[in-house]
């Protein structure tokens, strides 16, 4: 069948498949602020995800079912129990920003004309594989963030279906990358809650952690696994050629062109922009049939990852929600926020995150509860970027995590078996981080 040809497509996944397109460009019109009306990319998406509910593997459905639903149970209970003033018509919002990336990232598919399929070079095995697709997706994910997962995932995805260490170390090398990366979600986070953070000392702390990781992430995967059939990601010019051309023309949004918009919003419209750009030359009747073909087939092949993403949105937003609610009062946790104090925070948080709870949930609820001065709001800032690092690689409904299942049919909860010990080798390695980090400052 030639490539530009569209397989038979029912009705129903082709109107699936034009609104998760809408909510993508109403995403994109709403970075400049013209979007027709607030909150319809998210009843676009969601809309799209109920009518391809049935054809979602049925493990996953009823994992964004059981979000869902505890999310919406959550928000009730906010309001009629502690009267919470919840914002129903904005309730679907939730994560889309993170869903209109992934469909953004989904044209990188466009960006060029691979034919035959067939995969470029030789693989790369062993502990050497490993090592360099840890690298690849760190070194290029602290700029790209998820999209990079994607974008060295997929290619070694040509040679076959992913194994466990590929997913392990496509995991570790990006959750990683929170430790330092002036560009990832955990960042911006960080510097909202705790402006006065010395990011240097953050850098000096976090930078040799990260790359502690991936030689630990290495030297684990090659004692418990045999990685000499295991393909790797290249570091050659040629495998990096595309990833850093995006990388680059993020960075000259980010400072030149469009430096109101984050990482994420960039990426959301970026991708898709060069996938036209490209295709364009081979004229604009061969363009939209591609980008047609794209939306009737691929956009709703991704399913599963919209539905978990939207509704683990949801959860978050009620948990937030009936946290806030209930803890509204003026008291501080801690009367001092030293080593011990924020020992005990990084632990609960990387353990509310193996519980299913996104790091981020529990960022956000212990920084309502300090009072911190300049000083400590460094030490915050290393608690914060550590237990989102730790908390992302081991939580079964992190971005990561959910990324893996959704795209390459691996549960989350597998993720996080295989990643215990890694997270409690780590762990260790962040209380003695913080114990030498309170004595700088």
């Amino acid at each position: 069948m030639p490539e530009t040809a569209t397989p038979p497509v029912s009705p129903r996944h082709a109107l699936a498949g034009v609104l998760i397109l809408a909510g993508l460009v109403l995403q994109i019109l709403g970075f400049a602020g013209l979007a027709p009306l607030p909150h319809l990319v998210g009843y676009a998406l969601w809309l799209a995800t109920l009518l391809l509910w049935r054809d979602i593997p049925r493990r996953t459905r009823w994992q964004a079912g059981a979000l869902a639903a505890i999310g919406v149970a959550l928000l009730l209970t906010a309001h009629f129990r502690f009267g919470a003033r919840v914002a129903w018509p904005a309730a679907l919002d939730g994560n889309t920003y993170v869903v209109a990336m992934l469909v953004g990232v989904s044209f990188i598919g466009l960006i060029g004309n691979r034919r035959d399929g067939r995969p470029l070079g030789h693989p790369v095995t062993g502990a050497r594989g490993v090592a360099g697709t840890w690298l690849g997706v760190h070194l290029l994910g602290i700029i790209l963030n998820l999209s990079t997962v994607f974008m060295i995932g997929d290619r070694l995805a040509r040679r076959g279906p992913l194994s466990l260490p590929q997913l392990l170390a496509l995991n570790r090398g990006l959750s990683s990358a929170a430790l330092w990366s002036p560009f990832f979600a955990s960042m911006g986070v960080v510097l909202t809650l705790a402006p006065a953070m010395n990011y240097a000392q953050v850098l000096a702390a976090g930078l040799p952690l990260a790359l502690v990781a991936g030689a630990l992430t290495t030297l684990e995967l090659s004692r418990r696994f045999d990685l000499s059939e295991v393909a790797g990601f290249s570091l050659s010019p040629r495998s990096l050629l595309m990833p850093l051309i995006m990388a680059s023309l993020v960075l000259l949004f980010h400072y030149a062109l469009t430096p109101a918009l984050g990482i994420v919003s960039i990426i959301t419209f970026l991708l898709p922009s060069a996938a036209l750009v490209t295709n364009l030359p081979s004229g604009p009747r061969w363009t939209l049939r591609r980008v047609r073909r794209h939306c009737l087939t691929r956009l709703p092949a991704m399913r599963g990852e919209i539905a978990l993403f939207l509704s683990a949105g949801l959860l978050t937003l009620g948990l937030s929600t009936l946290i806030a609610a209930a803890t509204g009062s003026d008291w501080t946790l801690f009367a001092r926020f030293g080593a011990r104090e924020a020992i005990l925070s990084f632990l609960g948080i990387v353990a509310s995150a193996i519980a299913g709870l996104h790091p981020i949930i529990g960022v956000s609820v212990l920084a309502s509860m300090l009072d911190l001065e300049g000083s400590r709001q460094t030490l915050f800032a290393f608690v914060a970027l550590s237990s989102w690092a730790v908390g992302t690689s081991v939580g079964p409904l992190s971005g990561i995590n959910l990324s893996l299942q959704g795209r390459y049919a691996v549960s989350g909860y597998r993720m996080m078996r295989h990643n215990l010990g890694y997270a409690l080798a780590m762990s260790g390695l962040v209380v003695g981080t913080l114990l030498v980090l309170d004595g700088w400052l």
